[in-house]
């Protein structure tokens, strides 16, 4: 007989269906965040958490939507507003897997940047049950009256702190001043400033405070400073890359503007380096996204807000390239390495403007800062390791009914690979990606192109 402990999802007042969803994902145990939130949003009350990438918040609203979800009412029951598209597709994909087991849900994804049509005509079928989207588009579809909020059962605000940063509180306000007053709002924040105290007095009613400390213990991290001066920054950040040769490290940068030029710096010099932020058309981000993810590009130049919700498992190292002026954004960047157990990098380049930035991450860590000597290169350098593989672009996707068993079959039987030889394969509707081993990538596209997926033939194209 088994021994039920207090964190076990077995717990909670959960259907049989979602149990079983959580039970295929291989969640038993409740993290930190889940453990403390899941009562009280279970219970209907309206929630503040302080939650970090990484803890299990969406799990912990995902299950809180879906318990509340009445799926033969055909209206939307449960919203959640991210700051980014990246961060609201990586949200539906956990909610639909959390849905897995539970019949007839319909969830859309309601952001910017893609085309508003294919939305339009969704909508126009039938409401959804669960919208996932950005505050501009839902405020947009709104406006248009295609969008319905007025059997909305709950709120749910994903780092909020990040759509308050990017000037997102006139939309919010809107969109909330459309929602029926009787709803349950959870609030979801990395930090917790002011603003976001203030906007939860306004919208929520007596919440339940949660606050957990997700980000992995300092003495996992091992957090090394540079101070070196403005005009030798990138030699210095190409020193550091060679020096350390992290497998995958994630750059961050405070501009926009910055970050593009860093990675087209990098990118000349040699590294297999490419920028995220966003200024960038929907799929181009979508590829930049996939090839980190599967190892063709090693080093990511991303700003903090284009990099929420980046869900990268495993990343050697994080590089600072500009300290932030928040003390609380320099914890969530080092967080996102070491992790699972692992160690973790942190290496960190400060200009002498930036000094009183690198005090007050010292005065809130509570610990001196690790000073080192970056010595200049030697001649060469290190020979500089190219990501290990390359990424193939088929386009075709799930609208093509292709599947990566297709892609690996075709890849593995005509194309002659061993499976070994064949990375990550992300499918999406109309194109599919797929990770080949850098010596044979050249190999797998010829023959891909000479061949046919599922009786078919694909324009196939390396894209890097």
């Amino acid at each position: 007989m088994r021994s039920w402990r207090m964190t076990d999802f077995a717990t909670l007042p959960l259907s049989p269906a979602l149990l079983q969803s959580l039970a295929a994902m291989g969640y038993a145990q409740m993290t930190p965040v889940q453990a403390a939130s899941l009562p009280p949003i279970l219970a209907g009350q309206d929630v503040i958490a302080q939650a970090k990438t990484g803890s299990g918040k969406t799990a912990a609203f995902g299950l809180g939507l879906l318990a509340r979800l009445d799926a033969g009412l055909s209206r939307v029951q449960g919203l959640v507003l991210c700051p980014t598209r990246e961060l609201a597709d990586q949200v539906s994909k956990e909610i639909r897997r959390l849905a897995s087991a539970t019949p007839n849900i319909k969830l859309l994804t309601l952001s910017g940047g893609i085309a508003l049509g294919p939305q339009l005509a969704s909508l126009a079928a039938h409401d959804p049950h669960l919208v996932v989207g950005t505050p501009g588009r839902v405020q947009e579809l709104l406006r248009k009256r295609s969008l319905h909020l007025a059997s909305l059962r709950m709120l749910v605000l994903d780092e909020a702190d990040r759509m308050l940063d990017m000037g997102f509180t006139e939309a919010i306000t809107e969109i909330i001043g459309k929602t029926p007053p009787e709803r349950q709002t959870l609030l979801f924040s990395a930090t917790w400033p002011e603003a976001i105290r203030a906007i939860s007095t306004s919208v929520q009613r007596e919440p339940v405070t949660v606050t957990v400390d997700s980000e992995p213990a300092n003495d996992a991290i091992e957090q090394r400073w540079f101070e070196v001066e403005p005009a030798l920054k990138l030699d210095a950040l190409a020193q550091l890359l060679r020096s350390y040769q992290p497998e995958s490290a994630l750059v961050f940068c405070n501009t926009r503007r910055d970050t593009q030029d860093v990675a087209d710096e990098l990118d000349r010099r040699g590294f297999s380096a490419r920028a995220l932020h966003g200024d960038m058309e929907q799929r181009d981000r979508d590829e930049v996204l996939v090839q980190f993810a599967n190892r063709s590009c090693s080093v990511l130049v991303a700003t903090d807000v284009a990099a929420r919700g980046l869900d990268v498992r495993e990343l050697a190292a994080v590089i600072t390239w500009e300290l932030p002026t928040d003390p609380d954004v320099h914890v969530h960047r080092i967080g996102r390495t070491g992790r699972a157990g692992a160690r973790g990098l942190a290496l960190h380049l400060c200009t002498p403007r930036e000094r009183a930035r690198a005090t007050a991450i010292e005065t809130q860590q509570a610990a001196p800062l690790s000073w080192h000597v970056l010595k200049a290169a030697a001649a060469g350098g290190k020979k500089l390791a190219l990501a290990p593989m390359v990424t193939v672009c088929i386009d075709g996707g799930r609208k093509d009914k292709m599947r990566p068993g297709d892609i690996l079959g075709a890849l593995t039987g005509d194309a002659g690979l061993a499976a070994d030889a064949v990375g990550k394969i992300d499918v999406f509707a109309t194109r599919a990606y797929v990770a080949i081993r850098r010596a044979l990538a050249d190999q797998a596209v010829e023959r891909l192109r000479a061949g046919t997926i599922k009786g078919r033939r694909f324009r196939v194209r390396r894209i890097g």
